[in-house]
């Protein structure tokens, strides 16, 4: 069976912030208002690095059009430096302009999720953040950026990596097959409503800390954000179904990464405006992730016994 492919919304937009404002005007944000509480989970990485980071402007975008509406909550716990110090280097202090409460991960309450190790065993325990777990209405908003173990980091491992402690984080680096299986099985447990991408610079080469600026200058936003990452891997140079978490997570039923079949209201050219981001240093040895048959069998069907296949996807 095929995976319905939802529509996305995007813009132009040269400056942070910019193309993201024009993609909300489109959607109905009145779901999230109805929720009561919006987490939005940023990505910053390193404190020090603001290219690692989301632009403060994107989130202000989203912010303006929540305040007084609802409570907003952004949060976050940066890999490297604290996250009051990225609050204060990359401006996000002016969100509490809008009512917006920023919220550091690293000492928040957990639920514990185990994860493979490199013999494809789930036996790996990794604490994951109730408050990401427990959001009403879920949004991540980030910069599209090359990886260096996963080829991009958007949304998903946005919400996934981020939403693990820090001290844990290490534990998911298994090798190549074992990650995107994480990511992909913990991503089922905390998708958000909503996901965003502000692609007016990227970062390319040596992601997701040391890579450099690339102009995309196109913006997008939707409420399936296994769809908005792929058009926006796409948007990078990057065949979507050549990442790995993102190809479980369509197989298994929970969104369509095929760009032949994903329209972008606002952009219906598109597909026409992929750039060729320089992938990471290491990216060819990043496609040697895919598990045997028999590998694969053996995942699903322990997936299938917590219920977490949706159907079997393309």
């Amino acid at each position: 069976m095929t995976v319905a492919c939802p529509r996305l919304y995007g813009a132009e937009g040269e400056r942070p912030g910019e193309g993201v404002a024009k993609a909300l005007d489109m959607l109905d944000l009145s779901s999230a208002c109805a929720a009561g509480e919006v987490v939005v989970k940023v990505n910053f990485v390193s404190a020090y690095t603001e290219l690692s980071a989301t632009p403060v402007e994107a989130v202000e975008a989203l912010a303006k059009r929540l305040a007084g509406r609802c409570r907003v909550i952004v949060a976050e716990a940066p890999a490297i430096g604290s996250f009051e110090g990225a609050v204060r280097r990359f401006g996000y202090s002016r969100l509490r302009e809008y009512g917006v409460e920023l919220v550091d991960l690293a000492g928040d309450d957990y639920e514990e999720f185990y994860v493979w190790d490199r013999s494809l065993n789930r036996r790996v325990k990794v604490r994951v953040s109730r408050t990401i777990l427990g959001s009403r209405y879920l949004v991540s908003v980030v910069r599209p950026k090359t990886h260096d173990t996963v080829v991009v980091t958007l949304t998903l491992k946005n919400v996934v990596v981020g939403a693990i402690l820090p001290g844990d984080r290490h534990r998911i680096h298994q090798g190549y097959k074992a990650i995107n299986l994480s990511i992909a099985y913990l991503a089922a447990h905390m998708l958000p409503k909503l996901a965003i991408v502000d692609g007016a610079v990227g970062m390319e080469g040596a992601g997701p800390t040391n890579g450099t600026p690339i102009e995309l200058g196109v913006s997008l936003a939707g409420s399936n954000a296994v769809t908005v990452d792929a058009a926006a891997a796409h948007l990078m140079g990057f065949d979507p179904r050549s990442v790995g978490y993102l190809y479980y997570l369509s197989r298994w039923g929970y969104g369509c990464i095929d760009p032949e079949r994903i329209e972008v209201e606002g952009l219906p050219d598109w597909r026409a405006r992929a750039k060729r981001f320089e992938p990471h240093p290491t990216y060819r040895y990043q496609l040697e992730w895919r598990l045997s048959e028999d590998e694969l069998r053996r995942v699903e069907r322990e997936l299938e016994e917590e219920g977490l296949l949706r159907r079997e996807g393309a």
